[in-house]
């Protein structure tokens, strides 16, 4: 559909959705979180005025106060306490450090994190971290929970977590609730098969750890990738 055949109320949030939110203006952000506009105004023309009022600034729309913001026709406690809950979330955002992605350097690295999921558990799983080209750690994810003794990977989901994430990198893991560290010929399968999917789409398996309650074998270090 396109967007000139959309209301005008419509259009910031199907925009968004066409486009992407860095395509959208000031009064467009606005106008979504006010969600409608006033019986004479639509939202996109209520959120000008309003921005218009503090210069098309944010930090001085930021300084109203819902008393403030409701002497605008069109704005009700709700409108108001909604801007003002978005531009707080902004200003907490803007006051945390990005947290810093940890970096696996080793397999003990990789160990120390996964065993947090993985050690103490009475069935098995199958979890992956994803990883930059520095090894920095994009996401953990869970991916399947099996039985006493096995659990599955559906490379396919996998993979797909990966590119969602922007990977290069993948180490995969799942845990022996039997304390056994040897691996299974399922486990040197299923190691192979994603070396060997990664390898078609660029995106290196790194390593695969089997977890105990107190230990862990890598395939790396074991020179069995």
């Amino acid at each position: 559909m396109s967007i000139k055949f959309l209301a005008e109320d419509d259009r910031p949030r199907e925009k968004f959705l066409l486009k992407g939110k860095n395509s959208l203006s000031d009064s467009e952000l606005l106008a979504i979180i006010m969600g409608s506009g006033s019986r004479d105004e639509t939202a996109v023309e209520l959120a000008r005025k309003i921005l218009a009022s503090v210069n098309n600034n944010w930090h001085q729309l930021s300084l109203l106060t819902i008393k403030d913001l409701m002497k605008f026709k069109g704005v009700g406690e709700v409108k108001a306490i909604s801007i003002a809950t978005a531009l707080e979330i902004g200003r907490r955002r803007a006051a945390q450090e990005i947290p810093e992605k940890p970096q696996i350097s080793s397999s003990k690295d990789a160990y120390n994190l996964l065993k947090l999921h993985l050690a103490d558990l009475r069935t098995e799983e199958f979890w992956a971290l994803f990883l930059n080209q520095n090894n920095k750690v994009l996401h953990v994810e869970q991916l399947t929970q099996g039985g006493i003794n096995q659990s599955i990977v559906d490379i396919r989901i996998l993979f797909k977590t990966a590119l969602e994430h922007f990977s290069t990198g993948i180490i995969i893991s799942h845990n022996h609730p039997s304390g056994n560290l040897k691996p299974s010929s399922e486990d040197i399968t299923i190691t192979k098969k994603v070396k060997e999917a990664g390898e078609l789409m660029s995106i290196q398996l790194l390593d695969h750890l089997i977890i105990t309650q107190n230990s862990y074998l890598s395939f790396a270090d074991e020179g069995l990738l």
